[in-house]
């Protein structure tokens, strides 16, 4: 029968080893035996175990001084404590030392093996994330793209072969699934990953710097224009450039593009002059570029010199087996960043994570779990940590309608009662402006004009 897990069992008395082991044994664990917490440091070291029970009361050296070397030397180490009936402070104790868990004296054989299956599992998961996220950065450098997914691994796979290649590369994708990362991986991967790679994100920078931007200027090309400047290309050269949102780039500067994908070569606002370069493009969008230029928004010939290599990011509602070690990942990064001990997630938490649709994606799951580490108090993050819509993804917006009739018209009514609905959508989906288009039951490109047209700044 293929054992379910190496459990070491660090206990001095000699009655409660053999209970505990037996136990272990007959539910389908591998069992070691230590006498003392210095006897199970030592084979802690020569061994590796998926879970420590440890004796809090001891001779020589307690259970909670065991405890605490065993994290010292191994931060991650899943540990379950043995505390005697009544022992609050020593059962808090443990917890604040790191352990998982703890077992009150006299136990039911149900607790422990419940209590041992969980750690087990919470070990697994870190375990996974762990080799998942060495075997991405130190073979294939993909930083922080975690996942299982088969969808996602067809991702990887598809990235370390046009990696080398020169082809232009077309990232989609909905906001928050990572676009940007894989154009990092893809460039990093790449003959080119010593030389620069530039960002250019299409949705911020207005239609008039953008062109400049990108093909730089000479000297009294326009007003306030006193001195020339390379453009992104320029700075690009023998590199790439990630074109993120390619959909709002307008018509005009598609035109100009278009000629550098095809000719490698531009002119400066103003100049007379071309420039030769070399330059590998990779764009992204979360539109559907056909139906844009179907529309006649977006150029058809610029469409298929771009979408050459077409790669698809699944939504995270469709890889949520994924979601644990995302979470994994996330609480050890904002641990680290906030110089906190290493929390740990509920498995209720991870339920209600799972269960949730996640319009933003893996960005709005990052945000989650950041909120959650600021704000935890102890090593323990639970539900209650959770924002509300994630634990109520039902929630309405209950507001009441309130204004004053004095010196307004009725348009004027409309857009403030429009204002205070938007607004309220925008606190409780925690500034997701997807969630909050949902919740009011628009399109989130309707709401996203609706924010411009009243002027409303989501910060």
């Amino acid at each position: 029968m293929k054992k379910k897990g190496k459990i070491l069992v660090i206990d001095d008395e000699p009655s409660m080893q053999e209970v505990l082991q037996k136990l272990l044994k007959d539910d389908g664990y591998e069992v070691v035996v230590a006498s003392s917490g210095k006897d199970g440091l030592f084979k802690l070291e020569q061994s590796g175990y998926e879970l420590v029970i440890c004796d809090v009361m001891m001779p020589d050296m307690s259970g909670l001084q065991t405890l605490e070397e065993i994290k010292r030397l191994d931060p991650e180490q899943m540990v379950i404590m043995i505390t005697a009936y009544g022992s609050v402070e020593d059962a808090v104790n443990s917890i604040k030392s790191g352990a998982f868990d703890y077992i009150t004296r006299p136990y039911k054989n149900e607790t422990v093996l419940n209590a041992v299956q969980r750690a087990i599992k919470q070990w697994r998961l870190i375990e996974e994330n762990i080799n998942l996220r060495n075997i991405l950065k130190m073979k294939y450098r993909f930083e922080n793209m975690i996942g299982k997914n088969k969808r996602l691994q067809e991702v990887f796979k598809l990235i370390l072969q046009v990696a080398p290649s020169k082809s232009t590369i077309l990232i989609e994708g909905e906001s928050g699934t990572g676009k940007e990362l894989v154009a990092i991986a893809i460039h990093q991967n790449s003959p080119r990953a010593n030389k620069p790679l530039v960002v250019v994100n299409c949705g911020t920078v207005p239609a008039d710097l953008l062109e400049s931007n990108l093909f730089g200027h000479v000297k009294g090309a326009f007003t306030g224009a006193i001195s020339s400047k390379k453009g992104l290309f320029e700075i690009a050269n023998g590199g790439s450039i990630f074109f993120d949102e390619i959909g709002n780039i307008n018509l005009e500067t598609q035109a100009k593009l278009l000629r550098v994908i095809q000719e490698k070569k531009f002119m400066r606002l103003g100049g007379v002059d071309n420039i030769q370069v070399d330059v590998r493009i990779i764009a992204a969008t979360n539109k559907n570029l056909k139906e844009i230029m179907e529309r006649g928004e977006f150029r058809e010939d610029l469409y298929y010199r771009l979408n050459v290599i077409n790669i698809t990011l699944p939504p995270l509602r469709e890889r949520k087996e994924d979601i644990p070690l995302l979470v994994s990942h996330f609480l050890q990064k904002y641990c680290e960043e906030n110089k906190k001990k290493l929390c740990h997630i509920t498995p209720e938490a991870i339920a209600y994570l799972e269960n949730y649709h996640w319009p933003g994606n893996v960005r709005e799951l990052e945000n989650i779990i950041e909120r959650a580490v600021v704000l935890a108090t102890t090593d323990t993050i639970g539900k209650e940590l959770l924002t509300d819509y994630i634990i109520n993804p039902s929630i309405t917006l209950n507001y009441p309608v309130q204004f004053s009739f004095d010196s307004h018209s009725f348009k004027e009514l409309v857009n403030e009662f429009e204002r205070k609905l938007i607004l309220k959508s925008l606190k409780v989906t925690n500034g997701v402006q997807k969630r909050a288009s949902e919740l009011l039951k628009v399109k989130p490109t309707t709401f996203s004009e609706m924010l411009k047209r009243l002027d409303i700044t989501n910060r």
